[in-house]
């Protein structure tokens, strides 16, 4: 096995020991970037020397006894929305081709203190506003779509050109490309890991989480992202967890939501039999499966994008006005839709969302964690407009895609994507785990449970 197709844990464990070095796993991580850029495009800008710089002194400082930890000296890939003091934080923009950043934003600051080697900034959908990222090709096969907006991230880690990554959700844009691209995708719980530093989407709609190869390196980088930030208006003071889920624990006991409606209307029939299946596993795994009803679905795309549209619009207000022709032409027309959304109609998404919340808290007070389908579909072809569905509805591409992701949005609950198998064409499926508030623990210790049970995975076979 070579080091780049190591997982997080696995690579930690072998620096810990001495059988690897991190200059081994960075160059090795770096010759596959070299290699694959060319035929998937996950890299806005590659840190090759600095990446090199920071692999030996990792190593030094292990060899000398000064481990910072799991993370020290492990490659990592950050989404190009994410600050890095003197690197590029282009958003994947024409509109920012020039710009660099001048301070590390949080979470890029906490992973330099935990000893993470920065590889480079991957690629997002302009200013993250879409579900395909269209310039990156899936790790699984390059005629299709990566997902997005974080597609970037997931396919450097699927393809074996990050060990982990960054990227940031704020209608599934970290659990839609983790799907996509067959990783492990998280977005915490709203205001648990700071967005300071980090271009803006829609303030009270982005999260910023990890994407890994294995449930256990979930647990490890939210460990070192999750903390109060005064400088995010919406940080939680959550107290500090280990995230690590306990070696050989079964679910027993654990009440598992499957929902009646909503999650599986519209979904691929090879989806629902893998996440189907999935579900029975965790029951022979000892959960307990008790069937639930999502509330207010009619609402749920309707407040996403009351809230979602007027946001990014007022975030971009004055490079709209001054630049219009700098940006592509979805992002420019969603942009300027925004302006025309009456004040009105945000504050009625607004009023929806606080119902919403309310009542997803009572579903989850009977369940421990809903389980579904994270995306409704596997990866489109790149061309691909439109999916239709079996009853004859016809559904843009990424309407499909956010439809089962947004609700965690909305309502601030954390939710994780783990694989759980291919539909005939070898592409990835995904499930979604959707827990309590704070409840990353819960869903850690399911999604490890599940990841256990099931065949070894391989990295994407990418070119």
């Amino acid at each position: 096995m070579q080091p780049y197709e190591l997982s997080l844990t696995a690579a930690a464990d072998a620096i810990r020991a001495g059988r690897l070095s991190p200059v081994e796993l960075v160059d090795s991580v770096l010759e596959r970037v070299e290699r694959l850029e060319p035929h998937l495009n996950a890299y806005a800008t590659v840190t090759a020397e600095q990446a090199r710089h920071a692999a030996r002194e990792a190593a030094d400082d292990i060899a000398t006894g000064r481990s910072r930890g799991p993370l020290h000296g492990i490659p990592m890939g950050l989404k190009d929305l994410i600050d890095v003091a003197g690197v590029a934080t282009t958003a994947s923009s024409r509109v920012r081709a020039d710009h660099r950043a001048q301070a590390d934003s949080t979470v890029a600051a906490r992973l330099g203190a935990a000893g993470a080697v920065l590889v480079g900034k991957t690629h997002t959908h302009e200013f993250a506003y879409g579900l395909t990222t269209p310039q990156t090709r899936n790790a699984w096969d390059t005629g299709r779509v990566a997902g997005g907006s974080s597609g970037g991230s997931a396919v450097a880690v699927a393809a074996g050109a990050a060990t982990f990554a960054l990227g940031t959700d704020t209608g599934g844009s970290i659990r839609v490309p983790a799907a996509l691209n067959g990783v492990v995708g998280l977005k915490p719980t709203y205001g648990l890991v700071p967005r300071h530093g980090v271009t803006s989407l829609s303030w009270s709609l982005d999260h910023v989480g990890p994407l890994t190869r294995t449930v256990e390196d979930q647990a490890l980088v939210l460990a070192a992202l999750a903390g109060h930030d005064p400088r995010d208006p919406a940080s939680l003071a959550a107290p500090a967890q280990d995230y690590r889920p306990g070696a050989g624990e079964d679910l027993t006991g654990l009440r598992v939501g499957v929902p009646r409606n909503y999650y599986f209307e519209r979904v691929d029939t090879e989806v629902e039999a893998a996440v189907r299946h999935a579900v029975d596993r965790l029951q022979a795994l000892g959960a307990r499966l008790v069937e639930v009803e999502i509330p207010m679905t009619r609402y749920i795309q309707a407040t996403q994008w009351g809230l979602m549209v007027p946001e990014a619009t007022a975030y971009h207000e004055r490079t709209l006005r001054a630049v219009p022709e700098l940006y592509q032409v979805d992002v420019r027309t969603l942009l300027e839709a925004g302006e025309l959304m009456p004040a009105g109609d945000y504050l009625r998404a607004q009023r929806s969302r606080t119902l919403m919340r309310q009542e997803w808290a009572r579903v989850l007070a009977d369940v421990d964690v809903i389980v579904a389908p994270t995306v409704p579909a596997t990866a489109a072809k790149a061309d691909q407009e439109t999916i239709t569905w079996a009853d004859g509805t016809v559904e843009a591409v990424s309407d499909a895609y956010v439809r089962l992701s947004a609700p965690a949005n909305l309502t601030g609950v954390p939710s994780l994507s783990v694989p759980v198998g291919h539909d005939m064409a070898g592409l990835p499926i995904g499930m979604q785990l959707l827990g309590r508030p704070l409840g990353e623990k819960v869903l850690l210790r399911v999604g490890h449970a599940y990841e256990q049970s099931r065949p070894t995975r391989v990295l994407a076979p990418a070119a």
